[in-house]
């Protein structure tokens, strides 16, 4: 009796055939799974984009208020100053 029949064969090249697509279901899954993962990373880097644009804007408008807020400053006490003249003290 041989190991080797038709029906042995058959068998075996099904098998194969099985083994293969299942490994081809998993690489299309692996394959969705890795561009599902990569659209979350790229959200991720877009979001910390736009905090981190938008803290450094938030910066720059808050040094600007400091700088307005300075020559302000210098403006109201150069206008009492000059608006308000000392009194003379009575002896």
């Amino acid at each position: 009796m041989s190991i080797f029949t038709k029906r042995n064969a058959a068998i075996g090249y099904i098998t194969l055939k099985a083994l293969d697509r299942r490994r081809r279901k998993r690489s299309g899954l692996k394959l969705a799974l890795y561009l599902a993962l990569g659209l979350v990373s790229l959200g991720i880097l877009a979001g910390l984009a736009a905090v981190l644009l938008r803290r450094q804007h938030g910066e720059l408008q808050r040094l600007e208020g400091y700088a307005e807020a300075e020559a302000d400053e210098s403006e109201i006490v150069g206008e009492y100053v000059a608006a308000t003249p000392e009194p003379i003290p009575a002896t």
